[in-house]
């Protein structure tokens, strides 16, 4: 695993008020300790306290300097895509040039009725809704038409620091959804959601949309979000259980989708994804954040 880049997430979600100390030891922890990349996820509707992504992002690149920071994924269906281009262009240019958007279109889990929006046409809104963004990083004054979105001549200010816009990564599963990702984005994260049986079969559809699409894998980048957890196997199963209990409300899916075990056992399951294609990890430990980010950056060094 050393020779591929590993990102870790920010601690993200609290179960009682919001503890700042945490995720400013955190995020400048992980910095010292060689990690890659800070990564958050979007939940806006939620009886946990989760943070806003864009924001908690905002506030992480003022406290680091080197790491790059990215969502795994925002549901760009339930945001103006104007406004939120706006918002990571500032994020781009305030972290220097360090931002992966991530995004994702969701699942029916998604109330976007709460957000004023029609569950009609979601996909033709999702890929709109993408290339209005690069549109406006990218044209000096921008135009687009399509279904959803008409504008003219529209300048916005700033551009993204980094050059054409930052690289958009898509989170999918399904068929549909990876050639989705071959065909606009610049990499593709898989799921925390999926299985690492699921990940492998995943790859091996994305390589070939990628060359459906004549698409450079070498140029495309291919990572896994790992829920993960270095403990006592019993009660490292039990502790993911609850956890994902809480966050969402289905403790079976720990044991389908996580990893955890020592911290030989953890590596070698970290290696397997690496086997199967991973040019990235994103570490998610989801309890003891701390002493996961210590324990995880010495899996990195030693395997």
């Amino acid at each position: 695993m050393s020779s591929i880049p590993c990102g870790i997430a920010i601690p993200q979600a609290f179960t009682g008020s919001v503890d700042l100390e945490l995720i400013r030891k955190f995020v400048t922890r992980a910095e010292a300790l060689g990690f890659d990349s800070l990564w958050v996820q979007e939940q806006i509707i939620s009886d946990s306290a989760i943070l806003e992504p864009v924001t908690l992002l905002t506030y992480v690149s003022a406290l680091t300097s080197k790491l790059r920071l990215g969502s795994s994924v925002l549901l760009t269906v339930i945001r103006n895509p104007v406004q939120l281009a706006k918002s990571l262009a500032t994020l781009d240019q305030l972290s220097n040039g360090r931002l992966t958007v991530g995004v994702g279109i969701g699942g029916a889990h998604v109330p976007e009725s709460v957000f004023g929006i029609s569950g009609e046409r979601r996909v033709r809104r999702f890929i709109e809704g993408i290339q209005v963004m690069k549109a406006l990083w990218t044209q000096p004054r921008a135009s687009f038409k399509g279904e959803f979105w008409k504008f003219e001549d529209v300048a916005m200010e700033p551009k993204p620091l980094q050059k054409a816009h930052p690289p958009v990564w898509f989170g999918a599963r399904d068929a549909i959804g990876l050639r989705r990702a071959a065909r606009h984005g610049q990499g593709w994260m898989g799921a925390g959601s999926s299985s690492s049986s699921d990940f492998v079969q995943q790859i091996e559809m994305l390589h070939r949309f990628l060359d459906e699409e004549k698409r450079n894998h070498a140029q495309f980048a291919i990572s896994k979000r790992v829920y993960v957890a270095i403990d006592d196997d019993r009660r490292a199963e039990r502790r993911l259980q609850e956890w994902f209990t809480v966050r969402y409300k289905r403790a079976e899916m720990a044991t389908r989708v996580s990893l955890w075990g020592s911290r030989q056992e953890c590596t070698d399951k970290l290696n397997q994804l690496v086997h199967a294609g991973a040019q990235h990890l994103m570490l998610n430990p989801v309890f003891d954040e701390m002493e996961h980010l210590e324990q995880l950056a010495e899996v990195i060094k030693e395997s």
